[in-house]
């Protein structure tokens, strides 16, 4: 497909700080042009993720953030992929900078997340799956993150302990992060010793919801190479799969599995197509990665990750978590941002949040959770519905 450049980074830190979310991404797309060494009056388009829990404002987030800036004439454009909103963001932005649309975007997610458990837009829908699984059957996201973790257990014999030692890793790898909103570490025996909240996860096993805004200037490599970027950290890769059918596992908000009778099943998992399509696209394998960004909803989600993204063999992940490979200093460190562990659910941000921290690390700007000699990251995440997402970025 092409390279694009990455020419800046920035972020709103993460926290719960009672503000509307276009203070957030304007806060996080200033620091983005100025690492960029840009004016705003050089971007050429801006692509919003959404959020839908912002009013109004939240459904056009693109053209908010624009005049949050200054009305300057450029182009716009709203994403919205749950989750997955962010990586979206940065397709639609390499799709404009290959396509000569434009030669320099910004692209800026932020939220106000509501305190506790994230919940359906009002109103009665009996025909949107997501509002039946909060309405119907009290699915609320723990559940499913609960639901994903007993499997594991079930089918690989992974303990709450493992589950434990993932957080311990985020939080010692978040205790550097000046973004984190959560920045203590944290034993194994104080997970075990926090509330449960959806049997066998406790409190500590899940992330938080968040307030927080992230920002990126994408550009084509000639634009970079014009306002001084030589060697700019670049996008080879960018996932956006769909699941195949048959699905025979149980993904909320979906509340029923597909008859595979008729049609075998895949031969992979949805989460495992999604960084299939970004190691063929890249022309990298797991074996080239210096360091991964993955999804940690939940810390079980985090040990499924391991292995959709290769990084080890089916039922391995716990074995390589506990052998130091994902930590700082392993062979493939994971969530060296600290994940979600410590910075929390801010959802059209987190995706973008996850480039920044390829960006910073590729670049060796990532001060005390630097990964040594990184040249190439990944970044994973799913949106529900259907929303796949991954980002390779090298340099």
């Amino acid at each position: 497909m092409g390279e694009v450049a990455v020419l800046g980074a920035g972020m709103h830190p993460w926290g719960k700080w009672g503000r509307n979310f276009v203070e957030y991404g304007v806060a996080a797309a200033r620091a983005a042009l100025t690492d960029a060494g840009l004016d705003w009056r050089d971007i050429g388009s801006v692509i919003g993720a959404d959020t839908v829990r912002g009013g109004y404002p939240g459904y056009v987030a693109g053209a908010t953030f624009a005049k949050a800036l200054g009305w300057q004439g450029a182009r716009v454009t709203s994403v919205y992929a749950a989750c997955a909103s962010g990586a979206q963001a940065v397709d639609a932005a390499r799709a404009q900078i290959l396509s000569g649309l434009a030669d320099a975007v910004l692209v800026v997610g932020a939220d106000a997340a509501p305190k506790g458990f994230l919940r359906p837009a009002g109103g009665d829908r009996a025909d949107d799956p997501d509002w039946l699984r909060f309405r119907v059957l009290g699915a609320t996201n723990p559940v499913y993150f609960g639901l994903y973790a007993r499997r594991r257990m079930a089918v690989h014999g992974d303990t709450p302990d493992d589950f434990a030692q993932v957080k311990v890793k985020n939080a010692a790898m978040g205790a550097l992060n000046p973004n984190a909103r959560y920045r203590e570490r944290v034993t194994a025996e104080e997970v075990a010793a926090s509330p449960v909240v959806s049997d066998p996860l406790r409190l500590l096993d899940i992330c938080a919801t968040s307030d927080g805004g992230a920002a990126l200037v994408l550009s084509s490599l000639e634009f970079a190479r014009r306002h001084g970027h030589a060697d700019p950290v670049r996008i080879r890769a960018v996932s956006t799969v769909t699941p195949r059918y048959p699905n025979t596992v149980l993904d909320l908000p979906d509340i029923a599995t597909d008859s595979a009778v008729a049609v075998d099943p895949p031969a992979e998992t949805f989460r495992v197509s999604i960084a299939r399509a970004a190691y063929e696209e890249a022309g990298v394998g797991p074996e080239d990665l210096s360091l991964a960004e993955v999804y940690d909803l939940s810390t079980a989600l985090e040990l499924q990750w391991y292995e959709d993204l290769g990084l080890c063999g089916e039922g391995e992940g716990a074995k390589l978590l506990r052998d130091g490979a994902t930590a700082l200093g392993g062979r493939i460190p994971v969530n060296a941002s600290g994940g979600l562990a410590s910075f929390g659910e801010a959802v059209p941000a987190q995706a973008i949040a996850q480039v920044c921290e390829l960006a910073w690390q590729l670049r060796g700007e990532a001060g005390d959770r630097q990964v040594v000699g990184a040249r190439v990251g990944i970044s994973a995440n799913q949106g529900l519905f259907g929303h796949g997402a991954a980002v390779i970025a090298v340099r």
